[in-house]
């Protein structure tokens, strides 16, 4: 008997105070036709109610993916444990996503963890482990010294506790069933049997998969379109049909944000590089270039969300990877798609022409056993005491994804963004930077009110790293940062020294104009 039923009557036996868990990367490998089934069978009849959902990464785009969305419902969503949360404002309406609203207004529990820890997470549930154990993120917004994660005042539960292991201390995070799990593949056949032939990411799947059936859970795939039995070789098939109860199709689907469906995100074709979407001068342009100067060959590299994805494109741009040497440049981010360009805004995550895509979990293996030599990654707030801040600050509560885990892993460490933020506007003019309007927020800022990552902390442990803004770059030390370059046009203490809330350690006696190449409107 076929497997193979629709969203609605897939999710229909659903009951009250389960546990679901969810694969998706923001609009990448998104079961989106099963989280809107969800929400509208809620709205319609008030059930399923009370429901604790784990998203492993950031679902949707709240906007024509809602992912998550979908179930941020008062009511419906009891509990939410993410590795991150979709928080910028939809361009149409100006609205963040709801989730955010019952996020700060408190009507759900919310936690984050790190995103390494809820792919390893999954594991120990698979294998009927008593709890995943690690010493990444202590000292962080994870440690419940720090408060264990809680998003929300309404979440009371430890759900991560602080161990002593063999004389050392460990972060500990106890397990505990998925009750029903979503998941997205390519293909399905009529047995259930699922292959990623299409897609970009595998992420979490496979270990949602595995989580759920060692404790009697259900497994529901969505796919964008159903096969013949025996059609596809053994290799292709990732997830047996054994593991798998329910197979939706939705052909309509999108492959991700803006995009329907692109062969080049898996290399089933690729595309030149003049395919890549032209840069705009700005300050973030300006960064990525003077980042782009930290980047090694054969390195394996990884870049996080924002300004550093931007990273290879501005690389591409300049002609860098011509003549075959693309290969020797070793980009890859936290979802596990390696070589080719990383790409920015919603299309991150995954690579345009990869060489090869690796599973979420097996991902984090390789940036947790510090395979990733150099790191960079973007940031919200750098304070006095070296703490650096991307997972929760003003309205924004995106949560690290995994800024924890890359940061405290990899030997190089650059830090990008810009100066300040809130309307900042920057011009260009002769190779030098004007401030036009700077920025209403300041992110160098006397205490981070979040603390993702204790740089100096890594300094004194053997890392290097530095910050790199459109204006000044700063090296971190054991002692504090040091302004080591300025950009040309820019008064030190105007623009520099007096838009932080702190001093900086020293200001270098062999103080550096950058590069006034990067602030040519047009490439000298």
């Amino acid at each position: 008997m076929s497997k193979i039923v629709d969203a609605a009557t897939a999710v229909a036996s659903i009951p009250d105070g389960s546990t679901v868990g969810c694969v998706g990367v923001i609009g990448w490998v998104t079961p989106d036709a099963l989280l809107k089934a969800l929400g509208d069978r809620f709205r319609k009849t008030t059930a399923p109610r009370d429901l604790t959902f784990y998203f492993p990464v950031g679902t949707g785009d709240a906007q024509g993916i809602k992912g998550m969305d979908h179930v941020a419902q008062e009511g419906l969503m009891k509990r939410i444990v993410s590795g991150s949360y979709i928080n910028p404002t939809d361009p149409l309406t100006g609205k963040r996503p709801e989730l955010m609203r019952l996020i700060r207004e408190n009507k759900i529990e919310a936690y984050s963890w790190p995103l390494g820890a809820t792919m390893h997470w999954l594991r120990e549930v698979a294998r009927r482990g008593p709890g995943y154990m690690t010493r990444i993120g202590l000292g962080t917004y994870i440690d419940p010294e720090n408060g264990g994660g809680r998003f929300t005042a309404r979440s009371r539960e430890d759900l991560v506790r602080r161990i002593e292991f063999e004389g050392h201390q460990y972060l500990f995070y106890p397990t505990w069933k998925l009750d029903t799990v979503f998941v997205y593949a390519s293909s399905a056949d009529e047995e259930g049997n699922l292959s990623f032939e299409n897609e970009a990411l595998v992420s979490s799947n496979i270990a949602l998969v595995l989580a759920a059936k060692a404790h009697g859970g259900r497994v529901i795939a969505q796919v964008r379109q159903a096969v013949p039995y025996g059609t596809r070789s053994a290799s292709e098939v990732r997830i047996p049909g054994v593991f798998v109860d329910t197979v939706v199709v939705d052909s309509s689907m999108m492959m991700t944000t803006g995009v329907k469906f692109e062969p080049a995100y898996f290399s089933g074709k690729r595309l030149p590089l003049s395919h890549l979407p032209p840069i705009t001068m700005s300050a973030d342009k300006i960064i990525a270039l003077r980042a782009a100067k930290e980047v090694r060959k054969r390195e394996l590299s990884i870049f996080g969300f924002g300004v550093a994805a931007d990273v290879p494109l501005v690389m591409a741009e300049q002609g860098t990877f011509e003549n075959g040497v693309l290969k020797d440049y070793w980009f890859t981010t936290e979802h596990g798609s390696y070589g080719g360009i990383v790409m920015p805004g919603w299309q991150f995550s995954a690579n345009l022409n990869p060489d090869a895509i690796l599973d979420g979990i097996y991902q984090f293996d390789a940036i947790d056993g510090g395979l990733c030599g150099f790191a960079a990654l973007a940031f919200a707030q750098f304070d006095r005491a070296g703490v650096v801040n991307v997972s929760k600050f003003g309205a924004a509560n995106p949560g690290a994804g995994g800024f924890i885990d890359i940061a405290e892993s990899a030997q190089r460490l650059v830090f990008a963004g810009t100066f300040t933020t809130g309307g900042l506007d920057v011009a260009f003019v002769d190779g030098k930077v004007r401030i036009v309007k700077e920025g209403k927020v300041r992110k160098f800022v006397e205490k981070a009110e979040h603390i993702t990552y204790s740089v100096i902390g890594g300094v004194k442990r053997g890392q290097s790293a530095c910050v790199i803004t459109e204006r000044a770059v700063f090296e971190v030390t054991t002692n504090g940062l040091i302004l080591t370059e300025v950009a040309p046009g820019i008064d030190v203490r105007r623009d520099v020294l007096d838009k932080m809330e702190f001093t900086p350690w020293k200001v270098a006696d062999d103080l550096k104009l950058m590069d006034e190449g990067f602030f040519l409107t047009r490439p000298r």
